[in-house]
């Protein structure tokens, strides 16, 4: 008989989180489900790690990316949902009951979301920065949102395959992003359930961060202009950050402009600038201060303000100059 969920794990390299992913994902309380793990040709020892745990393991013979991957996992899913997760990523017990019920409760064509927890698996500021804002930043439009994440993507098994799947031509980081914008031009409602939750491994240090940060900006700044939907609220690449790059832009040639012409009442209208973008953002800002650590919460709004608009800034530049070039 068929399990009701496919559980699809694309992996490349990673043996030092699969093990962990695997644990949490048959811990789950939910009592017919299977796990398929789809290792994309990885050089380390994910595979070993993979075969201590009774999921079916399929091995690709070339490198083809994580859409390629779980495009397979779901070719080799009986379940009649399918549920993409990544290999750092830790189910609650109850993710897929959570997800199981939504489905079945469902009276058209649905896809559900989840997100990440507030807290993330490992500790540390710059992962904890990063989980509570995709945290806000995903459950912001819960019930309209503008796509589903494949850290906790549960789409019907049929609604996937007629779909086509994910575009394995997409560029990386993205090919979730496509698929939803897909779905839902074909009139596939998409709604995300803040309870349905994983915890991310992210390992991040400063310079992980602003790396991440700055590779999805690029990414993403060549889709949006290819989709015509460079200024949309959408999901982490939302009007928050985007205000905030702006703002960050504008104060610093304000700055410049300040101190070469010694005029210095340009600063008041940085500090306008700066009240304004404090405005638009109070709400992410508030999802900081209410971390329960306050030294912490401060860190995190400065980071946010000063530091994080850089790369964010940098990557959308490089994004343009990329796309222009392509194109």
């Amino acid at each position: 008989m068929a399990p009701d969920v496919s559980i699809i794990i694309p992996n490349r390299n990673g043996g030092n989180t699969i093990g962990a992913c695997l644990e949490a994902a048959f811990a789950s309380h939910h009592p017919d489900f299977e796990i398929i793990v789809v290792d994309d040709c990885s050089d380390d020892e994910s595979v070993r790690v993979i075969e201590r745990f009774p999921c079916r393991l399929v091995r690709l013979s070339n490198h083809g990316g994580a859409a390629r991957a779980r495009n397979i996992g779901a070719q080799h899913g009986e379940g009649k949902i399918l549920f993409f997760t990544d290999a750092d990523c830790l189910l609650n017990e109850d993710t897929i009951t959570k997800v199981s019920e939504a489905l079945a409760a469902a009276h058209s064509d649905l896809v559900v979301g989840g997100t990440y927890t507030r807290q993330p698996a490992d500790d540390g500021f710059f992962n904890r920065f990063q989980s509570i804002f995709i945290n806000y930043s995903e459950t912001k439009h819960a019930s309209h949102p503008d796509y589903i994440a494949t850290h906790a993507m549960a789409i019907p098994a049929d609604t996937f395959r007629t779909s086509g799947g994910f575009s394995e031509s997409m560029r990386p980081m993205l090919e979730d992003v496509e698929l939803s914008h897909r779905l839902r031009q074909r009139g596939i409602e998409l709604v995300l359930i803040p309870d349905i939750q994983v915890r991310h491994i992210f390992n991040f240090s400063l310079l992980g961060s602003l790396r991440n940060a700055f590779q999805k900006s690029m990414y993403w700044t060549m889709y949006s202009i290819d989709n015509k939907d460079l200024l949309a609220d959408s999901g982490t690449a939302s009007v928050e950050l985007k205000a905030n790059v702006g703002a960050y832009c504008l104060s610093w040639l304000l700055v410049f402009l300040s101190l070469a012409t010694a005029q210095w009442t340009w600063w008041f209208a940085i500090g306008a600038i700066q009240i304004v973008n404090i405005v638009i953002n109070k709400r992410l800002l508030l999802a900081f201060c209410n971390a329960d650590d306050i030294l912490f919460s401060l860190r995190a709004v400065m980071y946010y303000l000063l530091v994080y608009p850089l790369p964010v800034g940098l990557g959308a530049m490089v994004g343009v100059i990329r796309y222009w070039r392509k194109s």
